[in-house]
């Protein structure tokens, strides 16, 4: 059996993975992958971290169990709250965790203050908070969190009134203080047009493009890099009819 055909698995509490699956395609068009999104249970970054834990174990077990190589944890909420027991308990599969692009935004803004948007849950938990410590005296960092953005994105609410709205007041007292926003999590890039309006041309840094770079570079390591001419895209969902909306938004935002 050719391994190197197995899909790649990429795993989000919802929607917003689609961000980090345009991102694996573009530096990877000749992988299978199956997009899985726990759209039922989302959103994740409301949860308490055991039961986020407990749903990115069991979605990703299920994926490996249907033959994933190598596993994409497409979820900044999910990386902080399960990264490492997957990672323990599945040695042998190529686990790419996702974290907010604090490093590329507090380098590229020294001195300066980075944004960093993002669900309630990842702004709390450990891991993001080792990164601040590691750059704060790099860069001032601040927080903000706003899950309402994951319910635009769920809700494949991309543009509009109500969303330009939301994202001018939350914006608002920081688009003349700070150099650079942190997309920090998946969903919201999914909304990049609109949050870059509001941020009056700011710029912002996503870490989807950074995973998806770590997961060649695993593939590399482990010779599972495929060798078909052309890959495919399998979406599912556990809220029946949430696939249709994920093709639309890999297709059109």
């Amino acid at each position: 059996m050719n391994k190197r055909l197995n899909p790649i698995a990429v795993f989000d509490s919802g929607a917003g993975g689609i961000s980090v699956l345009k991102e694996l395609v573009r530096l990877m068009p000749n992988e299978n992958y199956i997009y899985y999104g726990d759209s039922l249970n989302a959103p994740y970054g409301t949860k308490p971290t055991e039961e986020v834990r407990r749903l990115t174990i069991h979605n990703t077990d299920g994926l490996i169990k249907a033959g994933a190589k190598e596993v994409v944890i497409a979820c900044n909420t999910a990386t902080s709250a399960a990264i490492v027991s997957l990672r323990e308990m599945y040695p042998s599969v190529p686990m790419i965790g996702l974290e907010p692009a604090i490093k590329p935004a507090a380098l590229e803004c020294k001195g300066g203050r980075v944004l960093v948007m993002a669900t309630e849950l990842t702004l709390r938990e450990r891991k993001f908070l080792l990164l601040l410590e590691k750059y704060k005296d790099i860069a001032e960092i601040i927080s903000l969190p706003c899950p309402e953005l994951v319910e635009f994105a769920e809700g494949g609410i991309t543009e509009g009134k109500e969303l330009e709205n939301y994202l001018n007041t939350i914006l608002a007292p920081y688009i003349h203080n700070v150099d650079g926003i942190v997309l920090g999590c998946t969903h919201f890039p999914l909304l990049k047009d609109a949050i870059q309006r509001a941020a009056k041309g700011i710029k912002l840094y996503d870490g989807g493009i950074g995973a998806a770079r770590e997961a060649l570079h695993q593939l590399k390591e482990t010779d599972l890099v495929s060798n078909a001419t052309e890959g495919s895209i399998t979406f599912k969902s556990s809220l029946k009819g949430k696939e249709d909306l994920y093709r639309k938004l890999f297709y059109n935002t």
